[in-house]
């Protein structure tokens, strides 16, 4: 049977909507900040045979968009070769071991398959971040660690829920290796409602069209998706373009990591190589394959958001095993900042080399970096512990149309910072300031927008705060004859000394008590195009602003801004 175009978008767009339903009843029903306020959470739908992707939402952490295909492809492969328990209906797995096919730790993803006449039609899977797994330090953002079991507990995929009721056995083995674990009920639970709108969502398409109405539409979204990236590739022009880029360290050795790309394009292919990237690191800033593959995938969905999302979209890109590099990383090698900082890195390589070959679409390096803020302690008051997680957003990169975002989400994701009210509820804090971080924009034809600048006070108790970001030692790439964008910093006020960490971005487990604080600056984004073509209005209306100084403007873009010269 041939499908009518009506159809066939009545039918994706409903996929859609499932998974954006599945997307906000995770969040709505979350007890955590992190997913409820700060949507760290994705949802997909997944095919039967191999787990490819059919449709994900849109409100989603683009990151997960390869790495739950990954997942899910590895849980079906484990299945088949009898090394995990055969699915029932109403099972839901859940699994976090980064080997297969994860990211780190602290992302814990669920699955469960999607029953028809006797035979699973599909997987819905999500991931959500939860804000401890154990480990050494609390949140799971170990700057330091060594070995994966030091990040906290790995989980295999199990079934976590059986015929539909939640394994008391599993469970308990989980919340006794976490902290806060009375809290972790909530987030399971909307975890797994998730997946149960989904699948009351799917019966409702499937039952008005049909289930071979619908495969057959999920056949052809895919092909046209091949179709749409494969006619974007074919108008870049033949050849090879490179890109770089580094990771400040790995938060035990005091050295950079080199991120080496070499992106080839012929006819309608573009192939990644990453040969000559730096060796597996001590430290957790290792990358798996999984998460490697995503980072590439969703660097080119920056790229070409028009094209349709599902695995016809990655097929016309081809990337090369990086074996030997910290960008495979196998067990028993640290991974916590791989899916949050060096994910964001490996696209910045993307972005750095495609300029090249799009300088039109592609922009300047947006900040890249999660700036994964852990803290966690006892509240006197509340007489009960507690695990803060705090994640920020950056400046994007300028382009060939219009200045960078400022504070945008990071580049791996749609995730934003909870509210400070939120925050302030929730844990003994106080915001001093949360503002613009102005002057962090690379200069440029386009600047680069701006980061964030923060400050939070321990009201009470004590505390140990943890690290694990990213462009300390150098900012975020311009492009074209732009600037950097300003580095991250990172400084903590301790009995009124500030004391900044030897790894710029990272450290672990500094002592914190009441009235100590920590102030965090976010990168900007890298500017586009040479300062000296930048309109002298628009660099004056920049001043007026405080986007920069006076001093600044004639700086960086050689144009006089003082006060008679502002208001023109």
């Amino acid at each position: 049977m041939t499908l009518d175009a009506i159809t066939l978008s009545v039918i994706e767009a409903a996929l859609q909507q499932a998974c954006d339903e599945m997307d906000l009843a995770f969040s709505r029903s979350a007890f955590s900040p992190i997913i409820a306020e700060a949507n760290d959470r994705s949802d997909g739908i997944y095919a039967a045979d191999d787990g490819s992707l059919i449709a994900q939402g849109v409100g989603g952490l683009p990151v997960f968009v390869g790495v739950m295909q990954y997942s899910t492809r590895t849980l079906i492969e484990m299945i088949r070769d009898g090394r995990c328990l055969p699915p029932e209906e109403g099972d839901i797995y859940i699994v976090n071991d980064p080997y297969l096919g994860g990211t780190h730790l602290m992302d814990v993803r669920f699955a469960m398959p999607v029953w028809r006449n006797g035979e699973i039609f599909c997987w819905l899977s999500n991931t959500g971040h939860w804000p401890d797994i154990g480990g050494a330090v609390p949140g799971g953002f170990s700057a330091s660690a060594t070995a994966v079991e030091q990040e906290g507990l790995r989980l295999p995929p199990v079934k976590l829920f059986k015929k539909g009721a939640l394994d008391p056995e599993i469970y308990a083995i989980i919340t006794s290796n976490i902290r806060i674990a009375e809290q972790r009920i909530g987030d399971i639970k909307a975890q797994a409602a998730a997946l149960q709108v989904g699948q009351s969502r799917l019966f409702e398409i499937l039952d008005r069209y049909g289930d071979e109405t619908v495969n057959e539409a999920i056949a052809e979204l895919r092909r046209r998706a091949a179709v749409q990236m494969r006619a974007r590739i074919a108008a870049i022009e033949d050849g090879v373009y490179h890109g770089v880029a580094f990771v400040d360290s790995d938060g035990v050795v005091d050295e950079p990591l080199e991120i080496r790309l070499a992106v080839e394009k012929q006819g309608d292919t573009l192939t990644f190589d990453f040969a000559g990237s730096s060796p597996p690191c001590i430290g957790p800033m290792n990358s798996v394959l999984a998460t490697t593959h995503s980072s590439v995938y969703l660097a080119m969905r920056h790229i070409f958001p028009d094209v349709p999302i599902s695995a016809g979209a990655f097929e016309p890109l081809v990337i090369r095993r990086p074996e030997g590099t910290f960008l495979d990383a196998q067990y028993p090698r640290p991974v916590s900042g791989c899916a949050a900082e060096v994910s964001q890195r490996i696209a910045e390589a993307v972005f750095s080399a495609m300029v090249q070959a799009l300088p039109e679409q592609v922009t300047a390096a947006p900040a890249g970096s999660s700036g994964n803020f852990g803290l966690g302690g006892f509240d006197p008051v509340r007489g009960r512990p507690f695990v803060l997680y705090q994640l920020s957003g950056g400046g994007y990169g300028g382009n060939a149309d219009h200045d960078g975002l400022s504070n945008g989400c990071s580049t791996i994701g749609i995730s934003k910072s909870p509210p400070v009210e939120i925050m302030e509820q929730s844990y003994p804090i106080l915001y001093n300031h949360y503002r613009l971080r102005e002057g962090s924009g690379g200069a440029g034809r386009h600047r680069g927008g701006m980061g964030l600048d923060y400050e939070i006070e321990l009201l009470r108790g004590e505390a140990r705060a943890s690290f694990v970001m990213d462009h300390g030692r150098y900012g975020p790439q311009g492009a074209l004859g732009g600037q950097d964008g300003a580095v991250n910093t990172v400084t903590v006020y301790r009995d009124g000394q500030a004391h900044v960490p030897k790894h710029l971005s990272k450290e672990q487990d500094i002592p914190m008590k009441a009235g100590d604080r920590v102030r965090v600056g976010t990168p900007g984004g890298g500017g586009y195009g040479l300062p000296s073509e930048r309109d002298p209005g628009t660099v004056r209306r920049d001043v007026r602003l405080g986007y920069y100084t006076a001093e600044e403007a004639e700086q960086l873009f050689g144009v006089a801004a003082g006060d008679n010269e502002v208001g023109k």
